[in-house]
């Protein structure tokens, strides 16, 4: 009965580990599009809402060198098939 259960479970970390890695990835992005959002609500000048913008940009990409990367590294490495030895 424990074996069943084992089995059963085993399936479900592989499938939930990319989901959190898409988690980290979309948590990381929304955090920037809402530090933009109220960057731009406390903003005066068209300066400072150009260096909302400029600190908004830096941030997705910091998103996407780090959490975002990881995500789609994992995906490329689980679509790949490894070669067959004949």
């Amino acid at each position: 009965m424990n074996g069943i259960r084992v089995l059963a479970l085993v399936p479900l970390l592989f499938l939930g580990s990319p989901v959190y890695a898409q988690n980290l990835c979309d948590d990381c992005l929304k955090a920037a599009q809402d530090r933009l959002k109220q960057c731009l609500e406390s903003a005066i000048s068209a300066e400072d809402k150009k260096s909302c913008a400029e600190r908004q940009e830096a941030k997705a990409k910091t998103c996407g060198t780090g959490e975002c990367k990881i995500e789609r590294d994992k995906s490329t490495n689980r679509d790949e098939v490894p070669p067959q030895k004949k």
